[in-house]
C-alpha cells in the first residue's frame, strides 16, 4: 500500500479551489456587463442558470461514459481546468452580448464537472477513513472558489471586469497543474461501475438514500439561490447610504464563509455523524431564511454579522449530504448514485434562481429569500423521518 505524502489533501483542496473559481466568475462581473453591453436585469440569473446546466449536463457526460474511469482523474481534472479555464477567456474575445455570453458560462460549466466531482474521486483514492471530514475541506475549497472572484472584482482599481476573467482562469489552470504534477493515484482509486440510469429507481426504493437525496435537494433550493443574490441584498441595505459597503468583497466574505462551515461541520462529523451535522446547519439555514426580512432594520454591523453566519450554516451541510448519499447507496450504485443525486440537486438550483429572479421584479428585495424556506423546509422534513443508522462518514 502507497504510503500517503503529507502534501496530498492540501495539494488537493488548493487544485479544488483554484478549479472551481471560474464558477462564479460570470455573477462577479455581471454588473459590469449589463452596463457595458445593456444586458437587462433578469440577466443575472440567466448567467448562473447556464453554468448550472452546463455542470448538469457535463456530470451526466462524464457519468455515462465513465470518463474519470477510463482515463487518469488527476488528467481528466487537469484538462477540465484548462478547457473550463479556456471557456471563461472565451467571454472577453468572443462574446458580446448575452447569448454568447450563456453559451460560454454553459461551457464552463461543463468542463467544471471534470474538476469538482473528479477532485473528490481523487481524494477518495487517498482517503479511505474519515470520508465526510475530508470533503467539508474539498467542499470548503469549492465554495472559496465560488467565492474569488467577487474578492478580485472588489479590487476595483486593480482588476476590471476583463482582468477577473483573466485572473481565475490562469488560477484554474494553476489548479489542474498542481493536480497533475503532485497527486498521483491513490491506493483505494477504484474503477466505478458503468452509469445506470436505473440507480434512480433504486434512491426511490431504498428509504435511507432516499431521506438523504429529499434532504440535500431541499438544501439545494437555497444554497445557489442565495450566494447568487447575495450582492443584491447588499446592495438593497446600503440604497441611500453615504457611505456604502464594498459589496463585492462583502459578496466573497459572505459566500466564502461557507468554507469554514465545511470544514468546520467535516471535523464534527467524525463525532457526531454527518446527519446531525447536515440536521442543524439546514435548521439554522432555513431560521435565517425565515428571519430575513427583519435584517434590514439593524445596523450594518448586525445586518453583516447575520449573512456572515447565514453563510456559514448554509454550505456547511453540502459535504455531509454527499456523505450521506454514498454511505446509504448500494456499493454497485454509489456512483450512479451520486451522478444522478447531484444532478436533480443542481437541476433545482436553475428552478429556484428563476423562480427568485422573476419573483424580483414584483415584489421587495427584502422579502424574496422567505421564498426559500420550502427548502430547508422540506430537507429538514427529510431527514427527521430518515433512517437513524446512517449518518456516519
Amino acid at each position: 500500500m502507497k504510503q500517503r505524502p503529507p502534501w496530498i489533501l492540501p495539494v488537493i483542496i488548493i487544485s479544488q479551489f483554484a478549479g472551481t473559481s471560474i464558477w462564479f466568475a460570470g455573477n462577479a462581473i455581471i454588473g459590469d456587463l449589463q452596463m457595458e453591453w445593456e444586458l437587462p436585469v433578469s440577466s443575472l440569473g440567466y448567467v448562473t442558470s447556464s453554468v448550472q446546466l452546463g455542470f448538469i449536463s457535463g456530470t451526466l457526460f462524464f457519468a455515462f461514459f465513465l470518463i474519470s474511469d477510463r482515463f487518469s482523474p488527476r488528467l481528466v481534472f487537469f484538462i477540465s481546468s484548462v478547457l473550463g479555464a479556456a471557456a471563461n477567456i472565451g467571454v472577453i474575445f468572443f462574446s458580446d452580448g448575452l447569448s454568447s455570453l450563456l453559451v460560454f458560462r454553459f461551457v464552463t460549466g461543463f468542463f467544471l464537472a471534470g474538476i469538482y466531482p473528479v477532485g473528490m474521486k481523487i481524494a477518495a483514492g487517498w482517503y479511505k477513513h474519515g470520508l465526510g471530514a475530508v470533503l467539508g475541506y474539498l467542499v470548503g475549497a469549492l465554495v472559496l472558489g465560488t467565492a474569488f472572484p467577487h474578492l478580485l472584482k472588489s479590487l476595483e482599481y486593480s482588476f476590471e471586469w476583463e482582468s477577473v476573467v483573466l485572473s481565475v482562469s490562469v488560477i484554474s489552470i494553476t489548479g489542474g497543474l498542481l493536480m497533475l504534477m503532485f497527486v498521483p493515484n491513490g491506493p483505494f482509486l477504484s474503477k466505478g461501475t458503468k452509469f445506470n440510469p436505473r440507480a434512480i429507481y433504486i434512491i426511490f426504493k431504498s428509504k435511507a438514500l432516499r431521506q438523504a437525496a429529499l434532504g440535500y435537494f431541499g438544501h439545494m433550493w437555497e444554497l445557489y439561490t442565495l450566494w447568487a443574490f447575495v450582492p443584491v441584498l447588499l446592495a438593497y441595505y446600503t440604497r441611500g447610504f453615504d457611505n456604502a459597503i464594498n459589496i463585492q468583497l462583502w459578496s466573497f466574505l459572505i459566500i466564502g464563509a461557507g468554507g469554514l462551515g465545511c470544514a468546520v461541520g467535516g471535523g464534527v462529523s467524525k463525532k457526531t455523524g454527518s446527519k446531525s451535522v447536515a440536521f442543524y446547519m439546514l435548521l439554522f439555514s432555513g431560521i435565517c431564511c425565515l428571519l430575513s426580512p427583519l435584517i434590514y432594520n439593524i445596523p450594518p454591523w448586525g445586518f453583516l454579522l447575520y449573512l456572515l453566519f447565514w453563510g456559514v450554516v448554509v454550505a456547511g451541510d453540502s459535504p455531509q449530504f454527499s456523505a450521506l448519499v454514498a454511505l446509504s447507496a448500494p456499493k454497485d450504485y454509489v456512483g450512479s448514485a451520486l451522478t444522478i443525486v447531484t444532478s436533480i440537486g443542481f437541476l433545482i438550483t436553475i428552478f429556484s434562481i428563476e423562480f427568485i429572479d422573476t419573483l424580483s421584479s414584483t415584489i421587495k428585495v427584502k422579502y424574496l429569500m422567505l421564498f426559500l424556506v420550502p427548502g430547508p423546509l422540506f430537507g429538514l422534513i427529510s431527514l427527521l423521518y430518515g433512517n437513524n443508522k446512517v449518518g456516519s462518514a
